[in-house]
């Protein structure tokens, strides 16, 4: 059987993956908060027929030797944590974070979870929570009787109480950065989950020591440009295409071996 035909054929399993990659960008164009992921690509196995550099006469060498190679795989799905666009709501529980940062989100099962969307909510006990109802980490309380939240850059929070003209400071929301944010764990409804590869979570203060800063009234759009992931698209319909072609051209081959006669 000809090496072509599955060489060509780990070329259609790749491109086919990147196209699932980036139906799940542009299926997430929309999404607060998301980040978009990128497809890496790694050669397989060789087979050397002739190692370069191999005596051939006396005093010469063999200058490239004969490799072939066994096609393509998927090694890696990267997370992009590029800074998507700022959409102004006038929502004052919508936060953004200016920079390098992740809010820490607490599940019901005790673990902690991280976010770029900043769309809160307060429940029925006075929690800032996702949208989903978890709360962030540490609690921040909201008074029932607050007719007016503020959240500074530094991640203060503040309210307002009828008839009181100077705002009482409550709480203060941490942020979370990582040194390796491509190796989080996307676990779905915007968050990730720390791991091994990560590394552990570094919590600290809007604002200082290199965590971005908060904006109130914002939210951060996806990164996912429409037109690069079309661009992308079409290249990855080609290139698979291109590797249907030679495993026509294989079977052709093939076709012309076996038809012949002695």
């Amino acid at each position: 059987m000809m090496r072509a035909l599955w060489t060509a054929a780990s070329g259609m399993t790749a491109q086919q993956t990147k196209i699932d990659v980036i139906s799940n960008n542009l299926a997430n164009v929309n999404t607060t908060g998301f980040k978009k992921s990128r497809v890496d690509f790694q050669d397989l196995l060789y087979q050397t027929v002739k190692y370069a550099g191999t005596p051939s006469t006396t005093g010469a060498q063999i200058p490239t030797g004969i490799q072939v190679g066994h096609g393509v795989r998927t090694v890696a799905t990267q997370k992009v944590f590029s800074q998507g666009m700022y959409q102004q709501t006038d929502n004052p529980l919508d936060v953004v974070i200016e920079g390098d940062g992740f809010f820490q989100v607490l599940l019901p099962d005790g673990t902690i979870c991280y976010t770029r969307d900043g769309a809160f909510k307060i429940d029925a006990y006075g929690r800032l929570t996702t949208s989903d109802g978890f709360p962030i980490e540490p609690e921040i309380q909201i008074p029932e009787e607050a007719v007016e939240v503020s959240i500074s850059s530094d991640g203060t929070v503040a309210v307002m109480y009828p008839g009181v003209s100077d705002p009482e400071e409550r709480d203060t929301i941490m942020i979370a950065r990582f040194v390796n944010p491509a190796g989080l764990q996307s676990v779905g409804r915007n968050l990730y989950r720390a791991t091994a590869a990560s590394g552990a979570p570094i919590v600290g203060q809007p604002g200082m020591d290199g965590f971005g800063t908060l904006a109130q009234n914002f939210l951060e759009m996806s990164n996912v440009q429409v037109v690069e992931e079309m661009v992308n698209m079409i290249v990855a319909q080609r290139a698979y295409e291109s590797n249907s072609k030679a495993i026509q051209a294989s079977d052709e081959m093939l076709q012309a071996a076996n038809n012949l006669r002695r």
